[in-house]
């Protein structure tokens, strides 16, 4: 075996990216036209190319000097410093840590913000709709996001019965989803990377990453981790299950994030990196903005379940199932806390169209348009607002927002193709 070591001194910030001009995007967006879809069609099967290998201590953090845009004008840089923390800060619930943040906006121009997901079966909104709010507002201040296709992981984790070739299948099918609800795409400013393909082509620089940071940690701390793959600390993990907190604690440094964006679940591996960070000396710290988990619309669901249909809305569900599904969901009169229909409002229906509109008879109130989520929340905790009013407008809301997505499925005959093959892998693998 040859020995590999790292070298670590470096403490500035992550290495800046080519900069270009990015326009603020509309976060309510129309459906897409058919030249975007083909100008970005080739992103649901391959990730784009990549530079040469560079030496193993670029994986961390280094002293890069930042680049200033190579447009001045676009509509980010004519953001304040203020205005931009305040765009990247409200997509998380949490941040580590707040001035780190806002000293990255200060000194970088353009972040690089990194999100990943597992292909492992149809997407429901809260994957779809919050994801796409999230990148808008991310692209919308400047930043870079990445979004790391996690076949390989998925195959670990024996996602879609560990069958690559269905979890690739399943991650086009997420691209294409994420097209039509209108993920601001244009300008280069997301990248959807493959892990298996990136991987393969920098793997003398992924690999002994992993295992560095395998060695540095104990059994229980990886153990720890296992609620990023949905698994507690109780169940029987596989080998392959141990490998995989190292493998995405890795990713981070691999692809040099700057910001980890993603949810509240997969806190304790990115906690992990910033330990990492410690152990290595490194002054610089990815820095955790985990979004907001949304809970399942029965009582007591902390988030959304796949295995449950009852407890999701899928972003290719049709108008009669989405009324369905909000009809039955848990909605108490004036209770306000751990009620999923007004939450869909608060992180869906409000960053989407700005306001929320209740259509009732006179001898109910008559109709009004909420501006704010706190004027909601005053009006139904006083018996003003009835479940019975709230929920054919939370359903016509997300209809709305969905019915691009069917149109795409329905019209393209790709996309319609893919979705058909796509609930053939979920049936057969139980998924």
């Amino acid at each position: 075996m040859v020995g590999v070591s790292i070298d670590h001194r470096d403490s500035g910030l992550f290495s800046a990216i080519d900069s270009e001009g990015i326009s603020v995007p509309n976060l309510v967006r129309v459906r897409p036209s058919m030249k975007r879809f083909q100008a970005v069609a080739s992103m649901a099967t391959e990730a784009p190319s990549q530079a040469p290998s560079e030496d193993l201590q670029s994986l961390s953090i280094s002293d890069a000097k930042v680049q200033e845009p190579a447009c001045s004008s676009n509509s980010s840089n004519q953001l304040s410093l203020e205005e931009k923390y305040q765009i990247v800060r409200s997509v998380g619930e949490e941040c580590i840590q707040e001035d780190e943040l806002r000293n990255l906006l200060d000194k970088k121009p353009e972040p690089v913000c990194y999100d990943g997901f597992e292909p492992s079966g149809r997407m429901h909104i809260a994957q779809g709709v919050m994801k796409a709010i999230n990148v808008n507002k991310l692209t919308s201040a400047g930043c870079r996001v990445k979004i790391w296709i996690a076949d390989w992981f998925a195959q670990l984790n024996n996602k879609m019965g560990g069958d690559l070739k269905k979890i690739e299948t399943v991650g086009r099918y997420l691209i294409e989803i994420w097209k039509a609800v209108g993920m601001d795409l244009e300008g280069g400013k997301v990248e959807f990377l493959w892990s298996s393909k990136e991987i393969n082509s920098r793997a003398g620089e992924y690999w002994p990453l992993v295992m560095d940071i395998a060695r540095r940690n104990k059994l229980p701390r990886i153990i720890r981790c296992s609620q990023i793959m949905g698994r507690n600390e109780q169940d029987e993990l596989t080998a392959a299950q141990i490998l995989y907190p190292c493998m995405q604690c890795a990713d981070i440094f691999f692809l040099k994030a700057d910001i980890c964006q993603l949810g509240m679940d997969q806190r304790k591996v990115n906690v992990l990196a910033r330990e990492y960070c410690d152990d290595i000396k490194r002054k610089n710290k990815p820095i955790i903005l985990s979004h907001h988990m949304l809970p399942g619309l029965q009582q007591g669901q902390e988030k959304m379940s796949k295995s449950d249909p009852s407890s999701s809305i899928f972003m290719e569900d049709d108008e009669a199932e989405v009324n369905l599904k909000i009809k039955k969901a848990y909605c108490p009169p004036l209770i306000v806390e751990a009620n999923p229909c007004l939450e869909y409002i608060k992180y869906l229906i409000f960053p989407w169209f700005k306001e929320f509109t209740v259509e009732r008879n006179a001898d109910h109130g008559g109709n009004k348009t909420f501006t704010t989520f706190e004027e909601l929340v005053s009006d139904y905790a006083a018996g003003e607002l009835h479940p019975g009013d709230l929920k054919p407008a939370l359903s016509k809301a997300l209809n709305k927002i969905l019915e691009p997505v069917r149109d795409h499925f329905k019209n393209d005959s790709n996309a319609k193709d893919l979705l058909k093959r796509v609930k053939v892998c979920v049936r057969f693998t139980g998924s």
